[in-house]
């Protein structure tokens, strides 16, 4: 059996983007970790293959980590989002899948983590949809995933993943990638705008994490055995 292709995690650094990181390392997908520092991207690197041995971790430049893969997935804070697609116009390609789990928290402007900021575009999704380079497929995930859960890795997931997007083929090819991880399941959410909504039950997280003490997440009920049906021949 060949080896799974690689996804580039850019913002791999971050809380969420290593965490992810090293769940999909442990599921068997190489992964390659981008930073704006090739040196703390290289020091994750190294982090994550402590954690994981048996696992493939590699650490870049941002704009190098992008162009090492098929799928990208954008982890960085919004305050950061805006710049990273800006300096990513030249190693995002066309066909490439994007995945985004940026949130516009109203932190990111030193305001509340409960609060929501206004994107122009609608959601930082569609804004992320606006600034890809012509043919880059968009969707968003991961908005209600605690990046503690995801990095301790003795923690049992049990959870779904809300993925939005234009196209019913790229949302299934983020939920292949994304269900590799064992307790995570996607749901089709529907198009790429309702992620105004999906990046608005982080806030509501926070602030019941605060409450209760703890990394809750999302779990809807009543959904089919299949989510992912083959489309008909």
């Amino acid at each position: 059996m060949s080896e799974p292709s690689p996804v580039s995690i850019v913002g791999g650094t971050g809380a969420l983007g290593f965490g992810l990181a090293l769940r999909l390392g442990a599921a068997g997908t190489p992964v390659v970790l981008g930073s704006r520092d090739a040196g703390r991207a290289q020091e994750a690197a190294a982090k994550a293959c402590a954690q994981v041995p048996e696992a493939s971790f590699a650490g870049l430049e941002n704009a190098q980590a992008a162009a090492e893969a098929d799928v990208v997935l954008l982890c960085v804070p919004f305050r950061n989002q805006s710049e990273n697609l800006t300096n990513l116009k030249e190693s995002l390609r066309e066909g490439q899948l994007l995945v985004d789990a940026t949130v516009p928290l109203a932190a990111a402007v030193s305001g509340k983590a409960t609060r929501m900021l206004g994107v122009p575009q609608g959601s930082a999704a569609q804004q992320a949809a606006e600034m890809a380079p012509a043919g880059v497929r968009v969707v968003s995930a991961l908005h209600t995933v605690s990046a503690a859960t995801l990095a301790d890795l003795d923690h049992e997931l049990a959870e779904d993943v809300l993925v939005c997007g234009d196209r019913r083929d790229d949302k299934r090819e983020a939920a292949e990638l994304l269900g590799r991880i064992p307790g995570l399941r996607c749901v089709d959410c529907g198009r790429l705008e309702m992620s105004r909504v999906t990046e608005s039950l982080t806030a509501m997280l926070i602030s019941v994490n605060v409450r209760y003490k703890t990394h809750a997440g999302i779990r809807l009920t009543g959904l089919p055995e299949d989510l992912w049906p083959a489309p008909p021949s």
